[in-house]
């Protein structure tokens, strides 16, 4: 069997004193809670205050935006630059040109000089990227079979 230590307290002088707890006594069994140190900045990213975080939303959807823009009409504009060339290396080069004009956007983004965190300086980069991807090859796809859908001879005619 288990051992049991014995209570060294002392005994309460009545039995119905030890029903009746203080309100001004603490229990001594609730350790104390760890006072909270403050929590110390990060100089390269200090804390953005509310204005701050609203300019920066409005810059990136300005970006978001223009880059979607930029890709209807670049993937549009592919379609007729790229018109006298054959084959394989017209799909090629449509897709340099995408990726010439995503680079650009890219200068113009640094131009905006958004004040971003150091941890979201790569959305300069990712804001948008797949839209303008999709959005450029289904335009230029789009407007390629637009414009020659009447010099097709095989196929459906509408």
């Amino acid at each position: 069997m288990a051992k049991f230590k014995k209570k060294t307290s002392e005994p309460t002088p009545d039995t119905n004193d030890s029903k009746i707890e203080s309100i001004d006594e603490k229990p001594s069994d609730i350790p104390e809670t760890e006072k909270s140190e403050p929590i110390p900045v990060d100089p390269k990213n200090p804390p953005v205050s509310t204005a701050e975080k609203s300019e920066k939303n409005r810059k990136l959807n300005k970006l978001y935006w223009m880059r979607v823009a930029l890709a209807i009409i670049a993937g549009t504009s592919a379609t007729f630059i790229f018109a006298d060339i054959e084959g394989e290396e017209r799909r090629w080069a449509s897709i340099g040109y995408m990726i010439i004009i995503f680079f650009a956007s890219i200068m113009v983004a640094k131009g905006m000089k958004m004040q971003l965190p150091h941890s979201d300086r790569k959305k300069l980069v990712t804001q948008a990227i797949g839209s303008y991807v999709f959005l450029y090859l289904f335009t230029w796809i789009v407007s390629h079979t637009l414009i020659h859908s009447g010099s097709i001879t095989n196929g459906i005619n509408l």
